[in-house]
């Protein structure tokens, strides 16, 4: 496992949409692990997208403290409600902003096994999935900000 370098707000691969997964093998089971090592070990964030360590894949990993989950290819099924947060990004370091998302959501997405599963996920669980899984279509939260921009 190794830790991989977070791509930052200029680099125009974060505007890019990921491409599908089509085959998951061990490459794809390594850069699972380096991408949780990155987020846990360097940066100490709540979620990673593949493309912000430069990799076109739809893949995130995601952990608001309660266990490291994986997703490959993801779609968001279904969404409830609606709450305004403050988010930021390991990608947009030292910003952050008032964004609306849903309050639930339910999320299809394979496991490092290639197994299909669907999460239902509420409140900041639900925030976090949507924050990741926007960035698999180059969509940032800065995209997306009610009001100002904060520096932190």
């Amino acid at each position: 496992m190794a830790l991989r370098e977070i791509v930052t707000l200029g680099d125009d691969i974060l505007r890019k949409v990921s491409r599908e997964v089509t085959v998951i093998d061990d490459r794809t089971r390594v850069l699972l692990d380096d991408m949780a090592d990155t987020m846990y070990f360097e940066h100490r964030g709540v979620g990673l997208a593949a493309v912000q360590v430069g990799v076109l894949k739809r893949i995130f990993v995601a952990d608001i403290g309660e266990g490291l989950l994986e997703f490959i290819n993801p779609e968001i099924i279904d969404s409830k409600g609606s709450a305004v947060s403050s988010e930021g990004c390991l990608s947009v370091p030292g910003k952050s902003g008032d964004v609306e998302r849903p309050e639930e959501l339910t999320i299809r997405a394979l496991d490092r096994n290639g197994k299909s599963f669907e999460l239902h996920a509420e409140g900041f669980l639900a925030v976090c999935l949507c924050h990741e899984y926007d960035h698999l279509n180059g969509i940032l939260f800065i995209d997306k900000v009610k009001g100002a921009i904060v520096s932190n």
